[in-house]
């Protein structure tokens, strides 16, 4: 019979130590507390053998032992070492275990790290699952948090990645709506200010996206009387001349405006997805005469 590897051994201890009865001079917490440990070093172990999947469950035994004792804040954390050892290869758990995390946060009232952990918890829905509804979810709670902490540039990184997907998933008004939001935060310090334009951009598109020039030419508007600076801009040029080529029902001119912004400003994937739902628009209905 193969020799257990010391990971298997210290589990088996902690197994037995969480599973005794207490004696006449221990109490209960003190039994946890110590199974606990040994679970914790168990977890450490299997993670020296790359057995991640085992060092996930060994984590997720000390958070339970750790809740025995009523110790929170060590709860909060071995859940989230479980999260780690779960995130490579096994998303599903990662996100449980992160979702154990953010109950023991929140309840102790620390939102900037329960913040921290929705946000993994999105990223892990948009990368790993492909989820993007509940990625989408997550990054607009994980906002929410981080703006009541007042991280307001965080905050705004996640409203503006949950907007992004709210347009991939065809949601084009929640997207605009995020955009605009994260632009009038923008607006209000020097430092934030140059990235506005780039909001602008996506809300205008997303409203093209929608079939709807007049919600687009209406918003541009509003966007002009917010910063008068903003239709001198590349961006504000490129929506105006992708208007004109709707207006005109001409694909030539569509096609010709995105090459020349691309030829400065790379257009990213997001942009060529949304301009190739603009551009299937035009000249799709056949004229009546």
């Amino acid at each position: 019979m193969p020799s257990q590897s010391p990971a298997q051994t210290l589990l088996q201890k902690a197994d037995k130590k969480a599973n005794s009865s207490t004696g006449w001079f221990s109490s209960s917490s003190t039994k946890y507390e110590e199974a606990g440990d040994l679970f914790q070093q168990a977890a450490n172990a299997f993670k020296l053998d790359k057995q991640f999947r085992e060092a996930g469950d060994a984590h997720a035994k000390e958070a339970e032992c750790r809740e025995k004792c009523n110790e929170i804040n060590d709860a909060a954390n071995a859940w989230w070492n479980a999260a780690k050892a779960y995130k490579r290869g096994f998303p599903d758990l990662a996100v449980q275990a992160l979702g154990q995390t953010i109950a023991h946060l929140t309840k102790s009232g620390r939102f900037r790290q329960a913040a921290d952990r929705e946000k993994e918890i999105g990223q892990i829905y948009q990368q790993e699952l492909g989820d993007l509804r509940k990625a989408c979810e997550s990054f607009e709670r994980a906002g929410e948090w981080y703006a009541q902490e007042d991280a307001t540039a965080t905050a705004n990184a996640c409203y503006k990645d949950a907007a992004d997907l709210h347009a991939e998933l065809e949601q084009y008004a929640q997207a605009i709506a995020r955009y605009e939001q994260v632009a009038n935060h923008s607006l209000t310090s020097a430092l934030t200010k140059y990235s506005v334009k780039e909001y602008w951009l996506r809300a205008s598109l997303c409203a093209l996206a929608m079939n709807d020039l007049i919600t687009a030419k209406r918003n541009i508007q509003k966007y002009m009387t917010q910063d008068v600076t903003f239709s001198s801009t590349r961006e504000y040029k490129f929506i105006d001349a992708i208007i004109k080529a709707i207006e005109a029902d001409d694909q030539e001119e569509f096609t010709g405006s995105l090459v020349e912004f691309d030829k400065i400003t790379k257009l990213d994937n997001w942009k060529i997805n949304v301009l190739f739902k603009i551009k299937r628009s035009i000249n799709e209905e056949p004229d009546l005469l």
